[in-house]
Formats: C-alpha cells, sequence, structure tokens
C-alpha cells in the first residue's frame, strides 16, 4: 500500500466518521423513540448545544448519574450506539418505593426501545454503596443534570461526588446542570427549593478533586424570578400550583440553570 493510499483512507474514514456523528445527532434529537412532549422540552434544555459544550465525542465511554426517567438517554444512547459506551449510573432497585417506580420505567424504557438506545449498561450509584457505578478510572466522561438538589437534600452530595470522580480518567469530565440559585442562598435554602448556588457546586467538585474548566449559559433563562414558595416545581414541567397562574409559570418557562463543566487533573 504506497503512501498515498494510506492518507486518502484516512481521510474517507475521517469523513465517515464526521457523516456519522451527524445523522447520530438527527436520529437522537428527532427520532420516532422521543415523544412529541419530550421533543418540546429541547427548547429549554439544548441538549446539542449543552452535550457538544462538555465535549462529547465518539468513542467515549460516557455515565449518565442519575438519569430519572430517561429525558437525556434518549438522546445519549442513539449518539453512542456504536460509537462508545453509555452507561446509565441509577439508583438502587432497594431504595424504596419512588427508587423502585422510577428504575422500573427507566428499565421499561429500555427494553421497548433497545434498537434505538443501543446496549446502555444500567449500573448502580447510591452511596454508600459498596458497588461502584464504572471502574475506577473508566470513565471519559460523566454527566448530571439537575440532580444535585437531590443529593444535598438526602445528605449525600460529597458522597456522590467523590464516587463520580473516582470512575474518571485523568482528564476525564463531569458536566452538571443545576437550578441555579443566587448566592447567598443557606443549604437549607437549596434544599427546599431546588436551586443550588454555582459556589456550592463549584465548592463540591473541588472537594472532590475536579477543577473548573468552563461555564455557559446555555441553560440560563433570565425571566425566572426564582421565588416560588413551592421552589423550582412551580414552574414547568412540574407546574406543582396547578391552575394557579398557570399562565405566568408556563410563560416564564424551565429554571435559570447553570452549565458547568469540570476536569479530573491528569496524574
Amino acid at each position: 500500500m504506497t503512501r498515498l493510499t494510506v492518507i486518502v483512507a484516512a481521510m474517507l474514514l475521517l469523513l465517515s466518521g464526521m457523516v456519522r456523528a451527524e445523522l447520530g445527532w438527527d436520529a437522537a434529537l428527532a427520532g420516532e423513540h422521543r415523544s412529541e412532549q419530550n421533543k418540546a422540552r429541547d427548547f429549554y434544555r439544548h441538549p446539542r448545544e449543552t452535550l457538544s459544550f462538555f465535549g462529547l465525542e465518539a468513542g467515549m465511554t460516557v455515565m449518565e448519574v442519575s438519569p430519572g426517567g430517561g429525558w437525556y438517554t434518549e438522546v445519549l444512547g442513539p449518539l453512542m450506539k456504536g460509537n462508545g459506551k453509555l452507561i446509565a449510573a441509577h439508583g438502587s432497585p432497594n431504595g424504596g418505593n419512588y427508587a423502585r417506580r422510577s428504575l422500573g420505567g427507566f428499565l421499561k424504557k429500555l427494553g421497548e426501545n433497545g434498537d434505538v438506545l443501543g446496549e446502555v449498561e444500567v449500573s448502580v450509584l447510591q452511596p454508600p454503596s459498596a458497588t461502584a457505578p464504572a471502574p475506577a478510572g473508566s470513565v471519559d466522561m460523566a454527566l448530571a443534570f439537575r440532580n444535585v438538589h437531590s443529593w444535598l437534600r438526602a445528605d449525600q452530595a460529597e458522597m456522590m461526588f467523590s464516587a463520580i470522580a473516582e470512575t474518571l480518567k485523568p482528564g476525564g469530565v463531569l458536566g452538571i446542570v443545576q437550578h441555579r440559585g443566587d448566592e447567598g442562598l443557606s443549604v437549607d435554602e437549596m434544599k427546599s427549593s431546588a436551586y443550588v448556588t454555582e459556589s456550592k457546586v463549584i465548592e463540591l467538585a473541588e472537594l472532590a478533586g475536579l477543577e473548573l474548566d468552563g461555564r455557559s449559559e446555555i441553560n440560563a433563562n433570565a425571566k425566572d424570578t426564582k421565588d416560588y414558595p413551592q421552589g423550582v416545581w412551580t414552574l414547568p414541567p412540574t407546574l406543582t400550583e396547578g391552575d394557579v397562574d398557570r399562565a405566568r409559570f408556563v410563560s416564564i418557562g424551565e429554571s435559570d440553570r447553570m452549565t458547568l463543566r469540570f476536569v479530573k487533573p491528569a496524574e
């Protein structure tokens, strides 16, 4: 094989990979496996822009932490199918009724959409668990979407960040999207409202040995006044207040959110 042939073959392989990645986004975002309701939330959640900011690439081992009902899994599954590995670090099947319902619904979704979502590996991340959600130093990118307040409410935030950091490779990334509270909130206020300050998230990540590597306003919402008696759940999609001021809350949209990228320092 001549040098020219090798170069041409390499270029063709690179181009084919670029095309495959573009087709992956189309299938992930517009596929029939996503309900119209879930697709409508792209307007507030910006999945393509968010994952691109975090640096998602083909070939990565990606761990989605506490995926809940799998809204982001519907996007990540098709992207990583044949292009890497996706681990869903869910709650324990022995974590109580809510945890069981959440995990059961998630597994049902995987079973019904396996041809689109691919071979998603389901593990458990429920500190203090004896089982790690992934082998130490094996994950290129961990992702946590609107979870930090739940970890605070369970008094497990430091443990969760530590467990996630342990799975990351040196140079690996943790991407966080979280309802953003105004600086000065107490931890109790964060727990009750689900709005967490950026400084608290950064503190927790740094305690786990991670470094802040980037910020984005992709998921910001200046309309969010963050002063609701029922906290963030007052806004869509929960709309806890029901029909009370519903039009106002719908017009505000989903919460103002921080988008932070952390990196595990290279050894």
